[in-house]
């Protein structure tokens, strides 16, 4: 049997051709070397105007090759780099909402997601050709990859259309102690927020009036706290502020930079790993009919928040059949407002095209109907806390005997290297920890987090890339894997590419007013559902022998 070392390497005896020396296409030279490619340079300047470059996988000696072109633009406008990317998907409007003006992000990351994406398009059209398909080619701009991290922000502006966005009228995180670290506080929960400031002393109606804005930060981008709460904080010292947060089920994350995260990255992206276990049934074909190279495939999915659904959401347009496993009376996120036909814009930005299936993972019954469920998939994805998988039953060894072949993707947030007991792995926590918030750093604000969900989006892009690296494993070789990706993935990957030009770079295309007007601005990127403007797959796919049937952008 193959041994596990080799099954960390899905694309060893794999070559590559890059073309262009841009940030997209550095990062997925960099995510395939570590897949196990071989890659071959070719030359520094990208291949045509308005491109970003490309990457080939080498069949033979004669082209064309299958693998991915990038370019900076969708066809509605004429886009060159990163700063207009930024500024014309609006990603430069919601960075800066929260400081009430736009500000560029001064790292590239709509390349870096690009160049995730296309590292997506190679391994989905390596896994086509070992499951009998055509070669394909793939398409794809760094504007679709900053489409993808701004849709939900794009879904509800445009369920609420004409409605003055949220704006930021109080004082914005992170805080500063008495003894001058800078930190991010974190909780999901309303009594452990009022327990821990109560326990501070502020003022109770502080306290009141923060949560919501407090809350609603990851679907708003702004947070603006009321003053008491910051002063708080400032006449206590940190170590004071995080016992107390720690007693409270609240986390306290100081701010680091760069240079402070030493930790080691993983062995292999997506921490793949082959299991001990006797080959499963080789995976379907591929078919023409369906709509996408992973046409065929089935994935189960028990994710929720942004990173899980995302994943799943990318792999789903990537073209598998998606069932999510949902708790009695479905996923409360459903009802989340605004609503666009009796469902959250939101949620309807991450779950389009998905079927759900109802389990009580608290009863004997729902754990079995969910085992059922995962055993008749070939990829499960879900994003619970460390642990929760195995207590309902759910763990790779747990299913091994009945779905041996089968392909585990756990998308957490920390992977092993939490800032302190019980700190929620959230995606500002992250960019805190990981330093991000210090890289964000401008001449006219210090280190901080985006209120745009940066390591949730691009985390989200890695589980799919480990989904994807372990399916092509599990084609290659007839037995199951397991991966795991985190957050903290998502802020190594963007300290790798480090500070970017587009805060820099003065002029190139204006910024957008808001978030509906991206919708505008880039109509084949969406499609409407009662009157919301949903996500369109960032790729395309042809055969090179012929056009792919027509679903294959959803």
């Amino acid at each position: 049997m193959t041994t596990t070392a080799a099954l960390a390497a899905p694309l060893t005896g794999t070559m590559v051709r890059a073309v262009g020396d841009t940030v997209p296409v550095r990062v997925a030279v960099s995510r395939l070397r570590e897949l196990g490619c071989e890659i071959e340079r070719v030359g520094d300047a990208s291949p045509g105007p308005g491109a970003a470059g490309r990457i080939d996988l080498v069949t033979g000696p004669a082209g064309p090759d299958p693998g991915c072109d990038i370019t900076w633009s969708t066809p509605s406008v004429p886009l060159t780099g990163e700063r207009d990317v930024q500024a014309a998907c609006g990603l430069a409007h919601l960075h800066g909402r929260a400081r009430g003006r736009d500000r560029f992000l001064s790292i590239d990351y709509a390349s870096v997601c690009a160049g995730v994406l296309a590292t997506q398009a190679v391994l989905a059209a390596k896994l086509t050709l070992e499951r009998g398909g055509p070669a394909l080619r793939g398409s794809l701009s760094v504007a679709g990859a900053a489409l993808m991290a701004v849709a939900p922000y794009v879904a509800e502006a445009t369920a609420t259309r004409g409605t003055p966005a949220v704006e930021s009228t109080g004082q914005v995180p992170p805080f500063r102690s008495s003894d001058g670290v800078l930190f991010e506080i974190e909780t999901l929960d309303p009594e452990a927020w009022l327990l821990f400031w109560r326990t501070l002393g502020a003022p109770m109606e502080a306290i009141a009036t923060g949560w919501a804005p407090f809350q609603r930060r990851f679907a708003t981008a702004v947070c603006p706290l009321p003053g008491a709460l910051f002063d708080t904080l400032a006449a206590r010292p940190f170590a004071l502020v995080r016992d107390i947060a720690g007693e409270c089920a609240v986390g306290a994350v100081p701010l680091r930079s760069p240079g402070e995260n030493t930790e080691e990255g993983p062995a292999s992206p997506g921490r793949l790993r082959g299991l001990d276990a006797t080959p499963g049934p080789s995976l379907p074909p591929w078919s023409q009919s369906g709509t996408g190279p992973l046409s065929g495939l089935r994935l189960v999915e028990a994710t929720n928040r942004v990173q899980g659904p995302l994943a799943g959401s990318v792999l789903t347009l990537l073209g598998t059949d998606t069932v999510r496993v949902e708790p009695p009376g479905g996923d409360p996120m459903r009802g989340v407002p605004p609503l666009a036909g009796g469902i959250s814009a939101r949620f309807a930005a991450f779950n389009r095209g998905k079927d759900a299936v109802e389990c009580d993972l608290r009863s004997t019954e729902g754990r079995r109907a969910a085992g059922e469920l995962a055993a008749r998939g070939h990829v499960l994805l879900y994003n619970w806390p460390p642990g929760r998988a195995e207590r309902f039953g759910l763990g790779v060894d747990d299913l091994m005997a009945g779905a041996p072949g089968l392909v585990h993707v756990h998308a957490e947030g920390w992977a092993g290297a939490e800032p302190g007991p019980g700190a929620p792995a959230t995606d500002f926590s992250v960019q805190a920890h990981g330093g991000i918030a210090d890289l964000l750093a401008d001449d006219d604000t210090g280190p901080a987090p985006s209120l745009v969900t940066l390591t949730d989006v691009l985390g989200a892009l890695l589980a799919a890339e480990a989904a994807l690296a372990g399916l092509l494993l599990r084609a290659r070789t007839g037995v199951g894997v397991a991966g795991r990706t985190a957050l903290v993935d998502a802020a190594r990957l963007l300290r790798w590419a480090g500070r970017g030009r587009a805060r820099s770079n003065g002029g190139g295309t204006p910024p957008v007013a808001d978030p509906e007007t991206v919708a505008r601005t880039f109509p084949e990127a969406f499609t409407r559902r009662h009157g919301v403007s949903l996500p369109r797959a960032p790729w395309t796919f042809a055969p090179l022998d012929g056009p792919l049937d027509g679903k294959a952008r959803r």
